[in-house]
C-alpha cells in the first residue's frame, strides 16, 4: 500500500491527515485490525525501532508501552518471578513466554502512564502476549507477525476495533529525514546512533567494575532514551526501564521525575502493597490506581473511613514515609542514563537515593570533574559516551 488515510490528526481539526513514504515506495505497515490515528502511528513507529534495537542490541526478545511519543516502559525477555507475576498481575493459568514476558515488564513498569498505551515487540505476537495484552487498556499493538492464536484473540478487544498492525521488519528508511513545521520543511541526517563495545570503552570514575547486567541495563537505558521526547533520564534494573522522564526543560527535575518513578515500582515490591486486599471484581485502572495513591503522599485519599471500602476488603495500614525510606535504602544495582550531560552533582545525588550503583551520559559540562567527585564520593561507576541522544 502506497497510502493509508487516517481519521484526522493530532487533534479532529486537523484535516486532512494520512502517512506515506516519500519516495513512493510501499508502506512497510499493514493494518490488519482496527483504524489507528496520527498520534497512535507516530507511537507505533518509535516504538518498533526501539524494540528492534534492543532486539539487535542484546540478542533478546524486547517490548516496549508508549504513550505521547516516548515509552512509559521497555525492557527485554527474561523469567518472571514469583514476585513479579503477582506484582503484574500475571494470572497462574499463563504460560508466559519470552516475548510475553517483555511486555508483561514493560507494561509494569508504569501501570498508570501505560493506560491506553502503544504496544510493541520485536518478535512474533504469540498467544499468551495476546491473552495478557486482552485484559488491558491498550490502544494498539506492533509486531513483525502474529499467529492466527493471537490475531483472533486480539481482534476481540475494544469491540473488534484494537488496532494491530504488522510491519516489515527487513524495512530500511531513507538515510535522510524530513519534516514541517508551520510550512517550513526540515532535513537532518536519520538518528543512527548504536550501541557497541566502544559506548563503554570510557570509564572515568575510580570504580571500573563493569558487570555483565550493568551493561546491559545501560544499553537498554540508552536506546530507551533514544526514543524518548528530551530531555529525558532513565533508570534501569536488570534489563528493565523502570522510571522514564521525558519532556523536563530542567535536567534535575527530569531525574527526580525518573527517580519517582523508579521509587514507585520499588515500593510495588513492599510487602505492605503486595498484601493489599483488593475488594473481587476491582476493575484493572482502579485497583492501579489505588495502589500508586496508597504509595504516595496523599494516601488518605484512598484510606478514609467510607472511601476505603470501595477498593478493599480490610482497611489497609498506611506505608509510612519512614517504611518507604528505608524499603528503598535496601535497593541497589540500578543504572541511570541520561540524553545529555548532568551539569551538576545533585543529579547523581537524587539517582544514589533511588539505589543506581551505575550511570551512563554523554559527558561534557564545564563541571564533570564535579559529576565524577559525586560518583567517586558514593563508589558508583560511570561511563562518558561522548554520544547525546536528544529526540523531539
Amino acid at each position: 500500500m502506497k497510502k493509508i488515510e487516517l481519521k484526522y490528526g493530532c487533534n479532529p481539526n486537523q484535516k486532512p491527515s494520512s502517512i506515506y513514504v516519500a519516495d513512493g515506495r510501499d508502506l512497510p505497515v499493514e493494518v490488519l485490525n482496527g483504524r489507528p490515528g496520527y498520534i497512535n502511528f507516530m507511537d507505533a513507529l518509535n516504538s518498533w525501532r526501539l524494540v528492534s534495537e534492543l532486539k539487535k542490541t542484546t540478542g533478546l526478545p524486547a517490548a516496549a508501552s508508549f504513550k505521547h511519543v516516548s515509552p512509559a516502559g521497555a525492557a527485554v525477555a527474561k523469567e518472571l518471578s514469583d514476585l513479579e507475576r503477582q506484582m503484574y498481575f500475571v494470572s497462574p493459568d499463563l504460560d508466559v513466554t519470552p516475548i510475553a514476558s517483555a511486555y508483561i515488564r514493560a507494561r509494569g513498569t508504569d501501570r498508570l502512564c501505560s493506560y491506553g498505551d502503544w504496544a510493541a515487540l520485536s518478535d512474533t505476537c504469540d498467544k499468551a502476549t495476546a491473552l495478557y495484552l486482552k485484559d488491558e487498556v491498550s490502544d494498539g499493538v506492533i509486531a513483525p507477525d502474529y499467529t492466527e492464536e493471537a490475531l483472533e484473540i486480539l481482534k476481540t478487544k475494544k469491540k473488534g476495533n484494537y488496532n494491530i498492525v504488522k510491519i516489515d521488519a527487513d524495512f530500511v528508511p531513507d538515510p535522510i529525514e524530513h519534516r514541517e513545521i508551520y510550512g517550513i520543511t526540515f532535513e537532518q541526517g536519520i538518528n543512527d546512533y548504536a550501541v557497541t563495545d566502544e559506548t563503554f570503552a570510557n570509564i572515568v570514575t575510580t570504580n571500573t567494575d563493569l558487570t555483565e547486567q550493568a551493561r546491559q541495563d545501560m544499553a537498554i537505558a540508552l536506546l530507551t532514551l533514544k526514543y524518548t521526547q528530551s530531555n529525558s533520564v532513565c533508570y534501569v534494573k536488570d534489563g528493565q526501564a523502570i522510571g522514564v522522564g521525558a519532556g523536563q526543560q530542567s535536567r534535575i527535575h527530569c531525574t527526580r521525575l525518573a527517580g519517582n518513578k523508579a521509587d514507585n515500582w520499588l515500593l510495588r515490591q513492599h510487602p505492605k502493597v503486595l498484601g493489599l486486599d483488593f475488594i473481587d471484581g476491582i476493575r484493572r485502572p482502579n485497583r492501579d490506581n489505588a495502589i500508586d495513591v496508597y504509595i504516595s503522599d496523599e494516601y488518605e485519599d484512598v484510606l478514609r473511613d467510607g472511601v476505603w471500602q470501595e477498593t478493599f476488603k480490610t482497611r489497609p495500614e498506611p506505608l509510612t514515609l519512614e517504611e518507604k525510606k528505608a524499603w528503598i535504602a535496601t535497593q541497589s544495582g540500578l543504572t541511570v542514563g541520561s540524553d545529555a550531560f548532568f551539569p551538576f552533582g545533585d543529579n547523581i545525588e537524587r539517582a544514589r537515593k533511588s539505589g543506581v550503583n551505575y550511570v551512563i551520559q554523554p559527558g561534557g559540562s564545564i563541571r564533570d570533574d564535579n559529576v565524577i567527585e559525586t560518583c567517586n564520593q558514593y563508589g558508583m561507576l560511570m561511563i562518558f559516551t561522548g554520544s547525546r541522544l536528544f529526540h523531539h
